[in-house]
């Protein structure tokens, strides 16, 4: 492997990410007062004890004897299947990896491109401002305009979703033509300093407003692919391409439609919400649609030092919603985000929204049933007798991860009764929220990642029921004192009322299409056993954890719907020289070093692949691929690596191409529009715009093989 670069601890140089960043993406979450104050027990330090390579294979083995009991798919009934960890000192066989992963990783590097690896090439799918929609101008950076932003691809794209495109009109069923897909996009914040020449943050113009408006929501475009290669093309002016935006119509549905909670001056029913922000990851359902997570839409709102009433001041303080002006001044060119004028409006964020592709003129609804968060991700997979169970993650400090699972079954076929009665499946089953139990006394863990008594740092899990949703938006708590409408718009509370274990930013969750197992991307949590935050236990002993880790969880017999899980940690990240590091049991000399995992995604051949934001290691960050079963479970690879500044998102694994998001290039301190820190993708004395990649072989064979 080659030489490692100097870590780097701060927001200097390449490493970790940048307080830009930082500023204009979460409105500098990680440097505020962490929300989560409540003394539930933290799981970031359980993980970090899991770092001898004898405790790791102890856990490994409970989950493989877990898993043998029998696992689900995520579109359907499964197998269970065994992911046995090879004995401790093994020696990796001769070859260039397991299937799916055999390319040479590409080294650790500052460079200002997207580098891949040797033998393959990559195409920009879309760029921002790209025009997708008929009548739509080419982009203009000097030109900007908020009605031409609204039919051009938007900024920041962060999840991504392929789907097959149906029917000689886009309708459902039927065939497309020739690798023709339906690309849809999540576009998570804007970055005004890097968009506008001339940009004053403290004085923006309404038409810089309104086309930050514009560059956030959805998009969807048909891309095309090129006969004889992995090159994806957008189709402009399809009948099927779309921009939803901040301003465009959402309808709330489940418990929480019409509830006082939601209703505001100018929405008195409490069922229609203008515009989705901070869409980070998602997740595409078995019956055609995409799922997009609103995450940090706390820093849009204005004037939470206003607020007098306690209750009120208390749930926005726990969404991370305060202070006066927001950053991007919003609240001076329409009054929804102003709390001093709509106290209710923040409630209308938070969700995951569900979007149906296929037609253009649907209205996309945000599936209150699913719980309000700072959503990362929203990922499903089907129970053995066909019912959906999503998964997600919590994005902050301390918070918690989440199930849901739904009552109704999913209606098979193309039919459209079959895709109206699948449009419900989101709206009525059980919200649960993690707890993770360690299996030593608690005396035995000392916060230093020493080895408790029995060797081992593993334990079993509970999903906790919050509240279930039935027929006609009606709903049963099951956290006390809190009624159902409580507990889904302030989900977090519920989570703290029963006992929830804190986690290290849980950000992305998968379980594997053919295993059934389930990987929780922690990112990192460097407030870990500070002063005043939570301390150890079995499930979390790393202090000041920079560098994340990848939980691997085996639910019940396999089965999605089950209630307990065992638990162990899959991946410790960080230098490989580190010994608190950890490789699924897979010798350290032979991986890629890897730090703060983000998105996760899985390819045909059941490999994980791991996309970070915020390396700690002084390069780029990348994607990365890792066995998860077989003799080289754990050999993790990195294929890529990101230009200057930025984010890698919405990794997406086909047989022939990988996809990925170019997030924030150029977001490094100190760069602006008119003073660029990457010339990504266009070159010098252009504007740095984020960019959809695909990346494939160049002979045309499947990725990795």
């Amino acid at each position: 492997m080659p030489k490692l670069l100097p870590i780097i601890t701060s927001h200097q140089g390449s490493g970790g990410r940048s307080a830009l960043t930082c500023r204009f993406r979460c409105g500098d979450a990680c440097f505020g007062e962490v929300p989560n104050t409540s003394e539930n027990e933290y799981v970031g330090d359980v993980i970090a004890g899991a770092l001898s390579r004898r405790s790791m294979m102890r856990a490994a083995a409970v989950v493989t004897v877990a898993a043998t009991a029998g696992g689900s798919l995520i579109a359907g009934p499964g197998v269970g299947e065994a992911a046995a960890a090879a004995p401790e000192g093994r020696t990796a066989k001769k070859g260039k990896g397991a299937r799916g992963l055999r390319f040479t990783p590409v080294a650790p590097n500052t460079e200002d491109v997207v580098t891949v690896p040797t033998g393959y090439e990559q195409n920009v799918v879309i760029r921002w401002g790209e025009p997708i929609l008929r009548g739509a101008p080419a982009f203009d950076p000097d030109r900007q305009t908020a009605k031409a932003q609204a039919g051009q691809f938007g900024y920041n794209n962060d999840f991504l979703s392929l789907l097959p495109l149906r029917g000689k009109h886009g309708g459902h069923g039927g065939h497309g033509g020739h690798d023709r897909q339906v690309l849809v996009a999540n576009h998570e914040y804007t970055d005004e300093i890097l968009m506008f020449k001339g940009y004053d943050p403290e004085n923006p113009t309404r038409e810089q407003v309104e086309i930050a408006w514009a560059a956030h929501g959805l998009s969807v475009v048909v891309v095309e692919g090129e006969r004889r290669s992995g090159a994806l093309r957008a189709v402009p002016r399809h009948h099927l391409n779309r921009r939803l935006t901040a301003t465009s119509r959402f309808r709330l549905s489940g418990p929480v439609a019409g509830s006082d909670l939601v209703r505001t001056k100018a929405d008195p029913r409490g069922t229609t919400v203008l515009g989705t922000l901070n869409n980070c990851s998602g997740g595409t359902t078995p019956w055609g649609t995409t799922l997009h997570g609103e995450e940090n839409f706390n820093q849009y709102f204005a004037n939470a030092v206003k607020v007098t009433d306690p209750t009120a001041a208390a749930r926005l303080k726990r969404y991370g919603v305060s202070g006066a002006a927001s950053e991007r001044k919003w609240e001076r060119f329409d009054d929804r985000f102003d709390l001093a004028k709509e106290p209710n409006e923040p409630n209308r964020f938070g969700w995951v929204v569900e979007l149906d592709p296929y037609d253009p003129d649907s209205t996309p609804r945000k599936r209150t049933a699913l719980g309000r968060f700072k959503h990362e991700a929203a990922q499903p997979r089907l129970t053995h007798d066909g019912r959906p169970v999503v998964y997600m993650g919590d994005d902050e400090k301390f918070d918690y991860f989440y199930k849901f699972v739904s009552s109704k079954r999913m209606a098979k076929g193309t039919s459209r009764a079959a895709h109206e009665h699948n449009l419900t499946l989101l709206d009525e089953g059980t919200l649960y929220v993690a707890k993770l139990t360690g299996d030593s006394p608690a005396a035995d863990i000392d916060g230093k990642g020493t080895l408790p008594g029995d060797g081992e740092f593993d334990g079993s899990g509970t999903w906790i029921p919050l509240a279930t949703a039935g027929p006609g938006g009606k709903a049963v708590s099951h956290v006390e004192g809190m009624t159902a409408e409580e507990v889904y718009v302030f989900t977090r509370l519920a989570g703290d009322k029963v006992g929830a274990t804190k986690m290290d930013r849980p950000e992305d969750i998968e379980p594997s299409p053919h295993t059934g197992k389930v990987y929780v991307a922690l990112t990192n949590n460097s407030d870990r056993g500070k002063a005043g935050k939570a301390g150890a236990d079995e499930a979390n002993p790393r202090n000041l954890n920079k560098h994340g880790q990848v939980l691997e969880l085996t639910e019940r017999r396999g089965r999605a719907e089950a209630t307990t899980f065992a638990w162990s940690l899959f991946l410790v990240a960080g230098d490989p020289d580190d010994p608190s590091t950890y490789f699924a049991g897979f010798p350290k000399d032979r991986v890629s070093p890897i730090s703060c995992p983000d998105n996760v995604a899985f390819d045909p051949h059941g490999n994980l692949w791991l996309s970070t934001d915020g390396n700690q290691l002084g390069s780029h960050d990348g994607l990365f691929g890792v066995a998860t079963r077989g003799e080289r479970r754990g050999e993790l690879k990195q294929f890529l690596t990101m230009p200057t500044g930025a984010e890698t998102c919405g990794p997406l694994i086909q047989d022939r191409r990988v996809l990925v998001a170019v997030q924030h290039p150029g977001e490094v301190d100190g760069a602006s529009a008119e003073k660029p820190a990457s010339t990504w993708p266009d070159g010098p004395g252009k504007l740095v715009r984020p960019s959809v990649v695909s990346v494939w072989r160049e002979d045309g064979r499947d990725i990795g093989v």
